[in-house]
């Protein structure tokens, strides 16, 4: 068994009444593709939210590499060596893919906000970029501008900033929502690349690409974690299938 990267216990979120996310322990290992799959409001964002410091949890912890990392904010999260992607594409359109990235990697810098400086100067951080961009399969298109780009590239493209910050583990928010299925397909062939030296939390509705990619899959329902297991495991609960799946192909509704 690997060692866990990403460690929660008892994390919680409470709107006032409502608890989006409710008594969460969850280990995410180091190295595997960990996939959160539940209903619309079952309370997965919340919960990559919590993971990344956008949001501070009413109760609980997060233990990241061993350190406590509860409640810090998501630039320190991210410096700590955590990428984040979103639900909607974050990127810069108006500059290429090559200007995306290297912003991403010099937030990396002590002297992070001195834009100013030719970026001849940042050698660490060019070869951040070079690196981020052949990673994620867009090094031919460096320098194209984002918004000329199509939309699964754009996506691409968003991994790759998350990339030039040169993290360890990957939290992922639909990184196919929206796409048709050639685009889906290099996608999920991106990530199971990127498996190899990261490990990956995802929040995917592609039931087939869930279960084509993750070595664990947990299902949440009502902020709640109603199993974690195996693909395998997930598919044969009868819990799951009432409560998500459905059927016994593993296809969503």
């Amino acid at each position: 068994m690997t060692e866990p990267v990403l460690v929660t216990e008892g994390l919680s979120k409470y709107f006032g009444a409502l608890a989006a996310v409710d008594d969460v322990g969850l280990t995410f290992n180091t190295g595997r593709i960990h996939a959160i799959i539940g209903p619309n409001g079952a309370g997965k964002t919340t919960l990559i939210n919590l993971l990344s410091g956008e949001i501070k949890p009413s109760k609980g912890t997060v233990r990241f590499k061993g350190r406590d990392i509860t409640g810090a904010p998501p630039n320190r999260v991210s410096q700590l060596g955590v990428g984040r992607s979103y639900q909607k594409t974050n990127i810069f359109p108006s500059f290429t893919c090559e200007q995306n990235c290297w912003l991403a990697g010099q937030s990396r810098l002590k002297t992070s906000m001195r834009f100013f400086r030719p970026s001849s100067r940042y050698a660490d951080v060019d070869a951040r970029t070079n690196r981020a961009l052949e990673q994620c399969g867009l090094t031919h298109r460096a320098d194209s501008v984002a918004s000329a780009m199509s939309y699964g590239e754009q996506r691409q493209l968003e991994i790759g900033m998350m990339l030039a910050t040169e993290p360890e583990l990957l939290l992922l928010d639909e990184p196919l929502a929206g796409m048709g299925r050639e685009e889906s397909l290099r996608v999920i062939e991106l990530l199971r690349a990127l498996a190899v030296d990261h490990t990956l939390i995802l929040i995917e509705h592609d039931m087939d690409a869930v279960f084509a990619i993750a070595e664990d899959l947990t299902v949440m329902v009502n902020g709640q974690v109603l199993e974690t297991g195996t693909p395998e495991q997930i598919r044969a609960s009868p819990e799951v299938q009432r409560a998500y799946l459905g059927t016994n192909d593993g296809r969503g509704r």
